[in-house]
This record gives structure tokens, sequence and C-alpha cells, in this order.
């Protein structure tokens, strides 16, 4: 498992715009200033840390090598709990899934096959990923004057020299939630195996 270089180029760029904040658990980063635990319309939240595998057992409910070492937990996505993590699959490749809390989040499935479409995910301006909807475009109410976060988005299309996709859809192929045994996505169907 390692740190995707777009993700660590995203961190980067977060520290020369000074959006993190440090904390007795460490720095926490941002897409927006720190300071404020509220994002502004049109960003993301999501809070970038360095939490590891370190608190999966309580996810799975049970400690398993063979969990934790095809996890690695890398940020939280809503208040309430849910995470973004790395996840090897079943040939070694590495991707981006997501894991809702269960309390308010149920959305369990892989957000981007690689880092730079998790960033163009980022980037679309949704409040939340934690809640998928990635069927729709960001709600209107949520932007100011149809903006998204501009800096980030810039920094995402011109860095890796892509287009920003209308809707999540286009990267989150399978939003999944927990317990769904229909679902074609392949990290809810290992989250199955693995809780049965």
């Amino acid at each position: 498992m390692h740190l995707p270089k777009p993700l660590a180029q995203m961190f980067s760029w977060i520290e020369e715009n000074g959006l993190f904040i440090d904390t007795k658990n460490g720095r926490v980063r941002y897409l927006h200033s720190g300071a404020s635990k509220q994002s502004p319309p049109g960003t993301t939240a999501i809070a970038f840390t360095g939490e590891g595998n370190v608190n999966l057992k309580y996810w799975f409910g049970k400690d398993s090598p063979q969990i934790s070492s095809r996890l690695s937990v890398f940020a939280h996505t809503g208040a309430d709990g849910s995470m973004a993590a790395f996840w090897l699959d079943d040939d070694g490749s590495q991707k981006i899934v997501h894991m809702g809390s269960g309390s308010g989040s149920t959305l369990v499935c892989i957000l981007a096959e690689d880092a730079v479409d998790f960033l163009r995910l980022l980037a679309i301006g949704y409040d939340e990923i934690c809640w998928g909807g990635f069927s729709e475009p960001p709600d209107a109410h949520s932007l100011v004057a149809g903006e998204v976060n501009s800096a980030f988005a810039d920094w995402v299309l011109t860095t890796f020299d892509v287009t920003m996709p209308a809707r999540g859809s286009e990267i989150v192929k399978h939003p999944s939630q927990m317990g769904d045994i229909e679902s074609p996505d392949r990290f809810c169907q290992w989250v199955q195996r693995q809780t049965q």
C-alpha cells in the first residue's frame, strides 16, 4: 500500500495554502480553511488524517490481519464519522473506497479507481461525499451562483490536465449501501465476505 503521488501533490497544495490545523493527534488537512469546521458552499467537507487502520476493528466488529493488511483510512468524509480509505483489491490493485459510519451514511463502495479521479470527484463541489447522490450534480442551494471551490478545482484540472465531471456518477460507478448483497461493487462484496 502506498500514498499515490497525486494525493501527495494535493497535500503539498494544502500545506502551501495553509489549509490545515494541528491537533494533539496530528495535522488535519482540509480543502478549505481549517479554522472553521464548516466548509464553504461548493467545497467538499473532508478531513485528511493519518488514521491508518487503527480503528478498523470497530468498523468491522473484529480485529483481523486479513482486513488491516488491505485497508488504510486516510480521511473522514462526513461529520457522521464516515471514512475514505485505500483498499487493495483481490488483484492487489489499490483503490479509494468509502466506509459509511453506519449511524448516518451507509455508503460502502469504490469511490475512485485511481487518485486523480478521486481528486476530480472532490473538485465537483458536493457538500459531503458520504451521502452518495452521485447521479445528480451538487445541489443548487449548496453552490453560490454555481461556483465550486475554484482554487482547488482549477488546481486539479491544470495539474493533471483533466476535465471536470458534471456528476459524481462519472467516477463512482456502483454506489452501494451496507448489506447490499446484490451490489456489483467489488469493495462492497469484499466487505460482505469480511462481516459474515
